[in-house]
């Protein structure tokens, strides 16, 4: 099943750009890391018991920078821990749900993630989160 909300997901421009405001705002990265399987440059902020995602692109074609170039800054993801990421899968697909991806791919800091249609969640893109097996929970203390 689902879990507890994991982070907020933010596409921006400029990682470094973002970080400065963030950072005025009063939020420190907890890390930064590029995520080659994504196409991605990505900080995780620390706010509490959910974090803010702030996702660069690493290429200009990349889906990060078509959000962007097509809606601007902002709000791109919602995601959920889950314990079992490929059982959550199949179990949504059996649900009729539309995934994106087939299979789980590598995303930040060795964990697996998936993401959900926006069609089959309201317009809303929706990020499934399996810690990595080293960390043994799904939880949103282990960014």
């Amino acid at each position: 099943m689902i879990g507890p909300a994991h982070h907020v997901g933010v596409a921006v421009r400029s990682l470094d750009a973002a970080l400065a405001d963030y950072r005025t705002l009063g939020f420190e990265a907890e890390s930064v890391e590029d995520v080659p399987a994504q196409g991605v440059r990505v900080a995780f902020l620390g706010t509490g018991a959910v974090r803010i995602e702030l996702l660069e692109s690493l290429r200009p074609d990349g889906v990060i920078a078509r959000f962007v170039d097509r809606s601007g800054e902002g709000l791109h993801h919602l995601a959920f821990a889950v314990q079992d990421i490929r059982a959550e899968m199949r179990r949504l697909r059996e649900k009729g749900l539309k995934l994106v991806d087939a299979e789980p791919r590598p995303g930040a800091r060795g964990r697996l993630v998936a993401f959900i249609h926006p069609r089959s969640a309201h317009g809303v893109l929706l990020e499934l989160v399996q810690e990595s097996a080293g960390s043994g929970i799904a939880s949103t203390q282990q960014d």
